[in-house]
């Protein structure tokens, strides 16, 4: 071989990544490997190991269709070593390659890996940075030099500025920089939700399920029906589909939560963008289009935009900014070991069944169910923050470290002490009864306090505020609640103690 070896990830499926920019066909080799100890790394929900490889086997099939050689090891391979290292030198043992070219992956233990590849292979590895994303690592340094990544909705003021997104010149279109206020409503009775479009798995597919069914038969998660895109093609389609049916009314609902409705009018399209079958160039050009046609207005192309040019970009650039130490921080010394609930969804709660039960058939759930549901819970009932970490990692198909870590250590458990969010997304049961249906029929009452019939969720939210009174108290944006405690007879406070000791240690943990 007289060219180059081209090692791509999983989590690398763009046909302009920066380790295929410069490709020449007639001299080099994409390598591609699917490996046993990535998907045991983290138990991974059995749909997003399928999609992943799915994803995997017809990215490699459209770069051969490009006349590209590629060297693609799969996961029963019976020379498989099943690890990115020994596949790798492997390969270079194959093909002899002048150099092996990556981009830079996008969690800390791979990188560390990726540098020691310079030191254990015969020939030069070039890490290239990837400029998928809106702000590199370096600028994102930068920014954090000049003071301006203390809060998101300064960064993404800047994002705004530099990409031109949503502005007439220096102002922002509309007048506002942030259509919050306007994308809180809860989704009125009788309100036609769109059929979202889903993807029949092909032969490639199938034989990828069964494969999983096989290899990874003990994890977390339904397998079928399985309706994610798994090429180039069908991802741009379900773009598509959310541009023409969900867009026009995301801004509205996209706090809203309904029984029996996983999708509502939310995008699907995280799984595309974090393993690169969708650039968020696209994504974002796509809003922008059709806030000018007329087809969507502007605090729903906002919300969107503001979600991946906004907090896409700023946890990324938390996370590469703030590691390997960002996971370390216990900021509020919460040690509950996670219940089993999570894994089996049984429970009275019906809206941690409605979601975890959402989050086992799709490896999805949206982002209002994961903060202020499943992640609600396990900040007011202490989970030690690395134990429903993994639980986030594990379950979700757009789940990778480098957006999970900070979204769930800081915004969700407000462990690492405010550098993501600056006060903690704790509510009672009140926010959720306002903003979906679950309270209808559920065992517990949203509107009683405590005693016999009480939603769990309001004895557990002061119960956090008193735990955490030393260290939340001082913040000014906390303020208001902790007046309301104030206020609070003693006798009071301690049933509330008391009711949250039974119910929390009342949780199994074992879940088989």
């Amino acid at each position: 071989m007289s060219g180059n070896l081209r090692f791509v990830l999983g989590d690398q499926l763009t046909r302009d990544l920066s380790a295929l920019a410069d490709i020449d066909p007639a001299r080099d080799a994409v390598l591609m490997v699917e490996v046993e100890a990535e998907g045991r790394a983290v138990p991974h929900h059995r749909q997003k190991i399928a999609f992943l490889l799915s994803a995997m086997r017809h990215f490699a099939e459209a770069l051969r269709a490009e006349g590209i050689r590629v060297d693609y090891v799969r996961l029963d391979d019976p020379d498989n070593t099943q690890d990115f290292t020994g596949e790798l030198a492997r390969a270079v043992a194959r093909h002899g390659p002048k150099r092996v070219i990556v981009t830079e992956p996008g969690e800390w233990r791979v990188e560390e890996m990726m540098r020691g590849w310079a030191q254990s292979l015969p020939v030069p590895v070039e890490i290239r940075a990837d400029d998928r994303f809106f702000c590199s690592r370096a600028d994102f340094a930068a920014l954090v030099r000049a003071r301006k990544t203390g809060r998101m909705e300064f960064f993404y003021r800047e994002m705004r500025r530099r990409t031109g997104y949503l502005m007439d010149g220096d102002t922002p279109v509309g007048g506002q920089w942030n259509f919050d206020p306007d994308n809180r409503k809860a989704l009125p009775r009788g309100t036609r939700v769109p059929e979202r479009r889903r993807f029949p798995p092909d032969a490639i597919t199938r034989e990828v399920l069964a494969l999983t069914a096989s290899r990874f038969g003990t994890h977390f998660g339904d397998l079928e029906p399985f309706g994610w895109a798994v090429t180039r093609a069908d991802a741009l389609l379900a773009l598509d589909d959310f541009i023409a049916v969900g867009l026009p009314r995301f801004g509205d609902y996209q706090d809203a939560m309904k029984a029996g409705e996983d999708f509502l009018f939310h995008s699907l399209i995280s799984p595309y963008l974090n393993c690169g079958l969708l650039t968020a160039r696209e994504a974002c050009d796509r809003a922008v289009e059709a806030l000018g046609d007329g087809a969507a207005p502007i605090n729903a192309v906002e919300g969107f935009i503001r979600q991946i040019l906004g907090w896409r970009e700023f946890v990324r650039g938390i996370y590469w900014a703030e590691m390997p130490g960002y996971a370390d921080g216990n900021h509020l010394n919460a040690t509950r070991p996670l219940p089993a609930l999570y894994w089996t969804g049984d429970t009275p709660m019906r809206c941690m069944a409605e979601c975890i039960g959402t989050t086992r058939r799709h490896a999805y759930a949206h982002h209002i169910q994961r903060l202020m549901v499943t992640g609600n819970f396990a900040l007011l009932a202490g989970i030690e923050p690395a134990q429903i970490e993994a639980w986030y990692l594990a379950v979700y198909a757009d789940a990778y470290e480098w957006v999970e870590l900070p979204n769930v250590h800081g915004m969700v458990m407000h462990a690492d002490g405010g550098r993501l969010g600056s006060k903690p997304y704790a509510a009672s049961g009140a926010y959720i009864h306002r903003m979906s249906d679950y309270c209808t029929g559920c065992s517990y009452d949203p509107k009683v306090k405590l005693g016999p019939g009480a939603c769990p969720f309001n004895y557990l939210y002061w119960n956090f505020l008193i735990e955490n009174a030393a260290v939340l108290s001082p913040n000014p944006r906390m303020a208001m609640p902790y007046r309301t405690l104030a206020r609070m007879p003693a006798a009071q406070r301690a049933e509330i103690v008391q009711a949250a000791r039974v119910f929390l240690d009342g949780l199994p943990t074992d879940w088989g």
